[in-house]
């Protein structure tokens, strides 16, 4: 994988301070040796769950990026990664459970053909979102499918050529706000509005249901390499963002 210039080797005393926000990514395509030791931090709810899967690559990244998970968490606690206890809300956001529940550490996870992108803040909600770039999906007609009408006109405005990257930037930053709010498939993504496309700087616009939206929520570009699009959604006030590649 070429990795773009903004994406760091993390430090060995890795800290995550209030007004910071910490975005790994990687790849879920791990060799064998490391996936028995991605493996050995699950619990068997999440072995039985990759194992479930029918293809092997699947299995293969459902334990590489839930047991990359567990190993992260794991350095930002202090703890063993597979002491480490996690819920889900109803619509599937997972957060810490048990006895690191009441800390202040807030995550999230998104993972698209073979990448993996985990995103990290303290004492405020973060929602992050990857998706390779497909020009087959990436229609005027799905489009008008699931965006606002204005992000719909904005996108066929463009040329066409500039319309698959500016179609997913729009889609990762719509689902980066939706993991961040936690709402699932509960919001459709044509209550709210987002910036796209070639000058506009990334920004929620507009949400039916909650006006201050664009005021609470920052929203940065992350650059995974070609081929993809990534977004991170997180609360004001703004956080210095710093990109690290996984091991």
């Amino acid at each position: 994988m070429t990795w773009p210039a903004c994406w760091q080797t993390s430090p060995a005393d890795l800290r995550l301070k209030s007004g910071e926000a910490h975005v790994w990514l990687g790849a879920l395509d791990v060799p064998p040796e490391r996936l028995r030791e991605l493996r050995t931090v699950l619990n068997g709810d999440e072995v039985a769950r990759a194992d479930r899967f029918l293809q092997a690559h699947d299995r293969v990244h459902s334990a590489a990026a839930r047991g990359h998970l567990r190993m992260l968490l794991g350095r930002y606690l202090g703890v063993a990664p597979k002491s480490v206890e996690l819920q889900f809300n109803s619509f599937g956001k997972p957060s810490l459970a048990g006895p690191f529940a009441a800390g202040d550490l807030r995550f999230n996870v998104s993972h698209s053909h073979g990448l993996v992108l985990f995103a990290f803040a303290r004492g405020r909600e973060l929602g992050v979102d990857i998706e390779k770039i497909r020009p087959d999906f990436a229609t005027t007609e799905i489009a008008e499918r699931f965006f606002s009408a204005a992000e719909s006109g904005r996108l066929r405005a463009l040329a066409p050529e500039l319309q698959p990257r500016a179609f997913f930037e729009c889609w990762t930053r719509k689902e980066a706000y939706i993991k961040a709010r936690g709402d699932g498939l509960s919001r459709r993504l044509d209550t709210f509005e987002v910036a796209f496309g070639p000058g506009l700087a990334p920004a929620i616009l507009a949400v039916t249901d909650e006006p201050d939206a664009p005021a609470r929520w920052a929203v940065h570009d992350v650059q995974p390499p070609d081929g993809y699009c990534g977004a991170l959604m997180v609360e004001r006030p703004d956080v210095a963002v710093t990109c690290w590649k996984l091991d």
